[in-house]
């Protein structure tokens, strides 16, 4: 079987020609990914009486979105930017995505951005919010961008998870527990 998978791969960059172990610079930056989505996880703390948020965006697609809005070159992977990137992210996004808890609006406090590979993720976190019982959210994560754009989200209360996806136009999901 994984002599299989090897002459299968063997084909595919014969192929496709990709024999060089790296590709050249020029087509890294022209190659782009098909796939325009975010992901994003609500977890409600029980003993905090918070909703922790974590957005997991691609790269190069939330460097282009920052670059737009704010007229910038962006670079979320260069440690020496990263202050100055901290401030775009928290803008971008605390103007991207809105809450609401049984009907109010909660105000969510920026945490910070971090790199994952491909990905950046970021952290927010809502006020406190007790006895919650229907949680909204809007979104506008890349919009800006992608006319193609769906943003997936996973709730989690009380062990129960629920999830729901975005894809333009749309804005607002409800999750109530």
């Amino acid at each position: 079987m994984l002599c299989f998978i090897h002459q299968s791969l063997l084909i595919c960059y014969a192929f496709f020609g990709f024999f060089s172990a790296e590709p050249p610079v020029s087509a890294i930056k022209t190659v782009r990914h098909p796939l325009h989505l975010s992901s994003t996880e609500l977890n409600y703390t029980l003993k905090d009486k918070t909703i922790q948020i974590s957005c997991r965006i691609f790269t190069d697609d939330f460097e282009d979105a920052l670059g737009k809005k704010f007229k910038v070159k962006s670079d979320l992977s260069a440690p020496a930017r990263h202050k100055a990137m901290d401030a775009l992210v928290m803008k971008y996004m605390l103007a991207a995505i809105h809450m609401s808890a049984d009907g109010k609006p909660l105000l969510l406090n920026y945490i910070g951005f971090e790199n994952d590979s491909e990905a950046v993720i970021i952290y927010m976190e809502s006020d406190k919010v007790a006895n919650l019982k229907k949680l909204e959210t809007t979104s506008t994560v890349l919009y800006d961008l992608f006319d193609d754009q769906t943003n997936i989200f996973h709730v989690t209360f009380n062990g129960n998870r629920h999830s729901s996806k975005l894809s333009f136009p749309d804005k607002v999901f409800s999750a109530v527990f």
